[in-house]
């Protein structure tokens, strides 16, 4: 289309599955090369990372790790607007067409961390269900377990009252906790995955489940742009980090591998029993919005209710049976908990606090489901 129409245009696709800082790099070295007036991402959410990243080094300069809050990187600030950027999704997981943040790996380090500004927001979001038609059963699931996550994270973190106040506007975090607004796609996101993801992963001609679970996506990232994620996104890192000679059905990519949406739900029936003590009547809510079996459920009941709901979708869709499953034995916990307590602001983003203990328990109680 774009060559019907006559515009001048060149093709980016040196970008690693789960991107890393080098990808960013080469990203930028490649529109440092041309005179373009604009990018266009066309992917899943690596694709579209990568050029939010690559678009802020290529308008203020510097290295992808400058612009990651210390102790990191050197938390420089992304002073003014990119170039125009239209983002055009592929999966029905990450959202990353609408929010203000790049997920990637920092290669010295080994880990993911998340760097963030309104700059970084795509002004154009095309989303076309059609993209996912082909997607393997195990991309969907996974995928879709991200968007679960998503809107399950966002909706049980902290509130925006109980973060510290920051008089500046320009200090604050840009990731607020659980508001308003991000409730109300978050709600709405978690409906959905309780109607469609058995459906959209099971039967690739279910057109209106993937639909749906497309649509799902991106209210999911409306929510967590705003409200952020916690403990289920903060422990796969961990998870990512450490992984071992492993792939993945579904996806051409060489071991070790593990897609993102299975390293944040494989953890995540473990993690939602321990933050119900916080808020249990929000984690209700989320499991009965989960399509769950809430009939008689107390507030004490609620992390069991959600963490039953969680698993039993897991088993419906195929995905691997707790941390043994991906390679993992109980003398790895204190590893993993060891990476992933370096990931303070989604930590501190969770409605209960944690501390490195509390995350070996956490990881203790994902071993294994079933």
């Amino acid at each position: 289309s774009l060559t019907d129409a006559d515009i001048d245009l060149g093709i980016f696709s040196d970008i690693r599955i789960e991107p890393d800082d080098e990808s960013v790099e080469r990203g930028h070295a490649f529109l440092a090369d041309g005179q373009f007036n604009g990018v266009i991402s066309v992917g899943g959410g690596s694709v579209i990372d990568t050029a939010k990243a690559a678009l802020v080094l290529h308008r203020h300069g510097g290295k992808a790790l400058d612009y990651f809050a210390p102790p990191v990187g050197q938390g420089k600030p992304i002073a003014g607007p990119l170039l125009p950027h239209v983002a055009c999704p592929t999966t029905s997981g990450t959202g990353s067409e609408c929010t203000s943040i790049s997920v990637l790996r920092i290669t010295a380090l080994d880990c993911k961390f998340v760097f963030a500004s309104p700059c970084m927001l795509p002004d154009v979001a095309i989303v076309d269900p059609q993209c996912c038609d082909s997607l393997p059963s195990q991309a969907v699931a996974s995928t879709g377990f991200d968007l679960c996550c998503h809107a399950l994270e966002c909706y049980t973190a902290r509130s925006y009252t109980e973060h510290p106040k920051i008089p500046s506007a320009n200090a604050r975090q840009y990731i607020q906790g659980v508001n308003p607004f991000s409730e109300l796609a978050a709600r709405e996101a978690m409906s959905i995955v309780g109607r469609y993801l058995e459906r959209g992963v099971n039967d690739a001609n279910d057109h209106e489940a993937r639909d749906q679970l497309m649509w799902g996506a991106t209210l999911a990232g409306i929510a967590f742009g705003n409200a952020g994620t916690h403990l289920p996104h903060a422990m796969s890192y961990g998870v990512t980090h450490l992984m071992k000679d492993i792939t993945t059905e579904g996806y051409t990519v060489n071991s070790p591998f593990i897609p993102h949406g299975i390293s944040v739900i494989v953890n995540a029936p473990s993690i939602f029993r321990y933050t119900a003590e916080a808020t249990p009547e929000r984690h209700l809510e989320g499991a009965s919005l989960l399509l769950a079996d809430a009939q008689g459920a107390t507030p004490d009941d609620a992390g069991e209710v959600l963490a039953k709901r969680l698993v039993s979708l897991m088993k419906a869709t195929h995905m691997p049976n707790g941390l043994t499953a991906l390679g993992f034995e109980d003398e790895h916990i204190k590893a993993l908990a060891a990476s992933s307590i370096r990931q303070g602001r989604a930590i501190g983003n969770a409605p209960r606090d944690s501390n490195q203990v509390d995350l070996e328990n956490m990881y203790r109680g994902a071993l294994r489901y079933w």
